[in-house]
C-alpha cells in the first residue's frame, strides 16, 4: 500500500504515532477536515485513523467529510473514550470499527489489520482452523459452524 492513512489530530497523541511507525504504516496527520480534503493523495487515502476521545465534534467533523468524497474512504477506525459508548449508535455511518482510548498498541495493529483484509485491501487475518472450530488469531475472535462464539448469535449456537 503506497496511499498514506489519514490521522486526526494533527499532532497525533505521541502513542498512536509511535504505534503507527514501528508497525511499519506510512500516515499523515491533519488538523482538520479541509487540510483532509487538500492534503488527499491522487489516489486516495488508504484508510483513516480518527481519535474522537479529546475534540469529538472536530473528529466527527473529519470522519464526515472523508466519507462524503468522490472516494468515499474505507476503512475508518475511530479512537474512542469509554465515556462515547453510547453515542456509537447515532454516528455508525462514520466509522467501520472502533478502538477504547487509551489502547493497546497490539489491538490497535489487529484492528486495522482486520479492517483493511475486511475491505480487501490487506492480507488475510491469522487464522488457524479445526474443523468447524476457526480461531481468529489477530482479534481474538471465534467462531464454531460459522456462528461467532463471542458475539450476540452465541447464544443461540450453544
Amino acid at each position: 500500500m503506497n496511499e498514506p492513512l489519514l490521522v486526526f489530530p494533527d499532532p497525533p497523541v505521541p502513542e498512536l504515532a509511535q504505534t503507527l511507525d514501528l508497525a511499519g504504516w506510512q500516515w499523515k496527520a491533519v488538523s482538520d477536515e479541509n487540510m483532509a480534503r487538500r492534503s488527499e493523495p491522487d489516489t486516495g487515502w488508504a484508510g483513516a485513523i480518527v481519535c474522537a476521545d479529546r475534540n469529538p465534534e472536530a473528529a466527527f467533523a473529519v470522519a464526515r467529510a472523508v466519507r462524503k468524497t468522490d472516494r468515499p474512504l474505507e476503512p475508518l477506525l475511530l479512537l474512542i473514550s469509554g465515556a462515547q459508548l453510547g453515542d456509537l449508535d447515532l454516528r455508525d455511518d462514520l466509522y467501520d470499527d472502533f478502538c477504547l482510548s487509551p489502547f493497546h498498541p497490539r489491538e490497535l495493529e489487529a484492528r486495522l489489520k482486520h479492517l483493511f483484509w475486511r475491505v480487501g485491501k490487506g492480507g488475510r487475518p491469522e487464522l488457524l482452523e479445526y474443523g468447524p472450530l476457526v480461531l481468529n488469531i489477530e482479534t481474538y475472535q471465534a467462531a464454531l459452524s460459522n456462528r461467532p462464539l463471542d458475539g450476540p448469535e452465541s447464544s443461540s449456537a450453544r
